[in-house]
């Protein structure tokens, strides 16, 4: 079959950041930043202190920080750390950041927390669909096509030593694009911490970590999208406190043959793009790092085994299915807390 129709459009998952709150008889005294970073863009708004650098400098050490994280774990980057491992060969090493370390630890751990749902080393399917780096296939791929490339994955053939990096399998393909974004979010809170400002509210490609409150002691409220194509719309706003929050949806970056849908969340289990009814799930957690992954692994897992792991882990999670009447929304015990 021939890919006649194609639709990726890079939108983020969460609608930017909006302020319901009442008018104040003046502005807030915000500094509100934004740029682009790994495919997307980011949003930042802080509450100035006076240990804050202006806002020209500030931006220059996050634009900073972020192409370190670029250079880390991007495989658009032929010359990345991630890019360096997985051009090795058996058994051949590499020497990376600690950073990189950290995130690929995470996603061996959510790897076993999920049974599978999450997995790093899904890059070959990732790239056999067209998701990657790699140019999109002319051709939906055959089984024996997704078994081949399913047959290159696997968590134990990679291993770390130190900041070692070690591969046991030629093939292998470490993709980190699932909870990447989320760690970039968490280096700029991290570089704001740092400074020790009151309230920020940090966002890539619809990822965020918000802190505090913004001026006169107001709650910064965010706006969960509803998983349509067509256009954004507010599903839900909450007012997540002191939490980093992401979301993970199959509505804005897919492709069609034929009428059929193929999405880029792919079931690391099956090697296919899921076909099941959760449009989007949503995750808030104290790492935007691991809110990313977890919110990856529901996507792929579906609403009821989804609330089961929310209910086991005590996650706040809300997912929206879609239904021929319109959306189903169900919410963990650990969200409810959230919402107006």
């Amino acid at each position: 079959m021939t890919v006649k129709s194609i639709k990726q459009v890079l939108l983020p998952i969460l609608l930017l950041p909006i302020l319901l709150t009442s008018s104040c008889s003046s502005p807030d005294p915000i500094i509100s930043l934004s740029g682009s970073t790994m495919g997307t863009t980011y949003h930042i708004k802080v509450v100035p202190n006076g240990s804050l650098p202006g806002p020209q400098l500030l931006q220059a050490e996050i634009d900073m920080a972020l192409d370190v994280v670029n250079n880390q774990m991007s495989t658009y980057r032929h010359d990345s750390e991630l890019s360096k491992f997985n051009q090795l060969q058996v058994q051949q090493s590499v020497k990376v950041s600690a950073d990189t370390i950290k995130v690929i630890k995470e996603g061996m751990r959510l790897y076993q927390e999920t049974d599978g749902a999450l997995d790093i080393t899904l890059g070959p399917v990732i790239n056999l669909w067209g998701f990657g780096p790699d140019k999109r296939p002319t051709t939906i791929p055959t089984q024996a096509q997704i078994d081949a490339a399913k047959a290159k994955m696997g968590i134990k053939e990679l291993s770390i030593k130190g900041l070692t990096l070690i591969k046991h399998n030629a093939d292998l393909y470490v993709d980190l694009s699932s909870i990447a974004k989320g760690f970039g979010v968490d280096k700029i809170a991290s570089i704001l911490d740092k400074y020790h400002v009151s309230g920020y509210l940090v966002e890539i490609g619809g990822e965020l970590n918000v802190k505090g409150t913004k001026a006169h002691n107001v709650a910064w409220r965010v706006a969960v999208e509803q998983p349509t194509s067509e256009g954004q719309a507010v599903q839900q706003v909450i007012e997540p406190g002191t939490m980093s929050l992401a979301t993970s949806g199959d509505y804005r970056n897919f492709y069609q043959d034929n009428g059929e849908r193929f999405s880029h969340l792919i079931d690391p289990r099956n090697g296919y793009p899921i076909k099941h009814q959760l449009a989007s799930a949503t995750v808030l957690h104290s790492s935007c790092m691991t809110a990313d992954g977890y919110a990856t692994a529901m996507m792929v897992l579906g609403t009821q085994a989804s609330l089961t792991l929310a209910r086991e882990k005590n996650l706040a999670v809300m997912l929206i299915e879609k239904q021929e009447q319109g959306y189903q929304v169900y919410y963990s015990d650990a969200f409810k807390s959230y919402l107006e």
